[in-house]
């Protein structure tokens, strides 16, 4: 029989998202409420690596609810298995294995167990230490809703509302100047938010990582909606999204992080060829962090708040290496394991997609 929980260990790893504050705010308060210590790690699994460990007491999580991001920071750089320490004498990035020392530093504060809140990147980590012995529960937080294991992630509603006001917004200034607009929303390898942000705003062509777009089709979509006495088009376009033939558009990469690849400039290829091709003005605009950032829809909070609290019954009832899901329209758990480092993408034939196209939207395919 498994040894009751006495103090657990709380971190959010990964990209920042809309609903964190409302998972840990429902992590302290259970575990207070059962007389379970709280240790929050800062900055992710930084945190653990560096010994950045202090106490959680109610008042640190009163009033958090509505508040995006972390109180407690967060990395997405922070791998103990990989960590960056610098440059070799050659210049080129070193990196070490320290989960050594962050197994020290989780027996020096007596942890039972650690509750990571995070995406593909943050279960992997988590998936290093379940493998050392170390109990944990995951929660599954990401914007890009691309977590295998689970229908629905905390911050995917929020950021696709924000993608959605954007869009309305250009929907009207496109309009008015009769161009082409192409807003280019974040979901790396999984087309999620563009597929409900664009379906949300009524966009014309939505472009995804999953389906490979013609550019002479968008540019077709642009010219018949013109000779239709519709003289302008809204396109949604992924940052993960890339032509026929071609290759996702790469702004920059990090060699000193896990995750080294950077999206981005998909928009203004496409943007840029829509005007050359049909001497539309044409015009591109990336939302980039914005959808990171602000309040949590009520949704989210919502999600989030059963996500800590089936958390903390996981950990009650001796359910270690267990991730939260949201599977069919109810609530569930999965194995840890079979989450870490993959990626769950739009499935061909999704009932979204049929929807889209009954309506007319295009995909450029």
């Amino acid at each position: 029989m498994a040894q009751p929980i006495k103090r657990i260990g709380v971190l959010t790893g990964g990209g920042d998202c809309p609903g964190l504050n409302a998972v840990i705010r429902a992590v302290v308060k259970d575990a207070i409420f059962h007389g379970i210590e709280v240790m929050g790690i800062e900055d992710g699994f930084l945190g653990l690596i560096r010994n950045r460990i202090r106490k959680l007491d109610w008042d640190d999580v009163s009033n958090i609810l509505t508040q995006g991001g972390t109180i407690l920071g967060s990395s997405n750089k922070a791998n103990a298995k990989r960590f960056y320490v610098g440059k070799d004498e050659n210049g080129e990035p070193r990196f070490e294995d320290v989960t050594d020392r962050c197994m020290e530093h989780y027996k020096e504060h007596k942890l039972d167990a650690l509750v990571v809140i995070g995406g593909d990147g943050t279960m992997s980590a988590a998936a290093e230490f379940v493998e050392r012995g170390v109990n944990c529960i995951g929660v599954p937080k990401t914007i890009d809703n691309d977590l295998v294991g689970t229908d629905l992630t905390f911050g995917f509603q929020t950021a696709v509302q924000i993608a959605t006001d954007a869009l309305d917004r250009v929907h009207t200034t496109a309009a008015s100047h009769h161009r082409a607009m192409v807003v280019e929303v974040m979901g790396r390898n999984a087309g999620w938010i563009a597929l409900h942000a664009g379906v949300a705003s009524g966009s014309d062509v939505i472009l995804v990582p999953e389906i490979e777009f013609d550019i002479d089709r968008v540019c077709k979509v642009c010219e018949d909606r013109g000779r239709k006495g519709k003289r302008f088009t809204i396109v949604c376009c992924s940052e993960g999204a890339k032509p026929k033939g071609g290759k996702q558009v790469i702004e920059r990469t990090d060699p000193t992080s896990p995750d080294p690849i950077r999206y981005g400039g998909i928009s203004k290829l496409v943007a840029d060829e829509i005007e050359k091709q049909t001497g539309i003005e044409s015009r591109y605009v990336v939302l980039g962090h914005v959808q990171r950032g602000g309040t949590p829809v009520a949704a989210d909070r919502i999600l989030a708040t059963i996500f800590g609290d089936h958390a903390m019954e996981l950990l009650k009832n001796g359910k270690f290496n267990r991730l939260v899901a949201w599977q069919d329209g109810g609530l569930t758990d999965v194995p840890l394991m079979e989450s870490a480092g993959r990626q769950r993408t739009i499935p061909e034939g999704h009932h979204l997609i049929a929807a889209a196209k009954s309506v007319g939207t295009d995909f450029g395919a």
